[in-house]
């Protein structure tokens, strides 16, 4: 199964650098910034220190993705018209194994992660409750030198504040698994086929 890598590596790039300049806006445009720049920090203290023992990586980004993204709202959009055909129980197997998906799949980049600079350029308001958040990783060091567009969905239900979406080069992280996701139970006739191939791939992540 694939999930989109250049997707993943990106978002990963994004999640453990060092940011520069922040535009000023209003209250929901400076709080999603923010946000995410809170998001980072913590992901550089927690996960960027590769000398961790994989397991104490694993752990720390999944208490920081738990805490900062959607996970349930992600996941569930994710698996699409098949939620409601879903049972309860496949419903609860699927959210675990998204999650153990996600966590092992970002841990397993930062072997990669080379070191990028965040820049952020500007902080788009959706509505009262969401804004989305521009920003750009830096590549002075590359052969085209090119920056990378990130936009980082951020929606709030009173003070609590989730990433719902992460966009990369104008690639949705959701989107993209999405439909990743109904191929799978197209091919397969269920989603029970759907979570047999999760099983598999958290297998084989959890192994590497």
């Amino acid at each position: 199964m694939t999930i989109l890598k250049s997707t993943f590596c990106a978002l990963l790039a994004a999640l453990f650098i060092v940011s520069s300049g922040v535009v000023q806006a209003g209250e929901m445009e400076d709080s999603a910034t923010a946000f995410v720049q809170d998001l980072e920090k913590e992901a550089i203290a927690s996960l960027a220190d590769t000398s961790k023992p994989r397991a104490d990586r694993v752990n720390a980004f999944r208490s920081l993705f738990r805490e900062k993204f959607a996970v349930g709202v992600i996941g569930r959009w994710t698996l699409g018209r098949s939620w409601r055909k879903a049972t309860p129980e496949e419903q609860k197997e699927f959210l675990m194994l998204f999650e153990d998906l996600m966590v092992a799949t970002y841990v397993d980049r930062l072997s990669s992660y080379a070191g990028e600079g965040l820049k952020y350029t500007k902080t788009v308001p959706v509505d009262e409750n969401m804004s989305t958040v521009h920003t750009e990783i830096v590549r002075p060091d590359q052969a085209d030198a090119r920056p990378i567009s990130v936009l980082w969905r951020v929606g709030r239900q009173g003070e609590l504040y989730k990433v719902l979406d992460v966009v990369v080069q104008g690639a949705s992280m959701s989107l993209t698994l999405q439909k990743e996701f109904t191929a799978i139970v197209r091919n397969k006739g269920s989603v029970a086929g759907l979570i047999e191939e999760l099983r598999k791939k958290t297998v084989e992540l959890n192994q590497t």
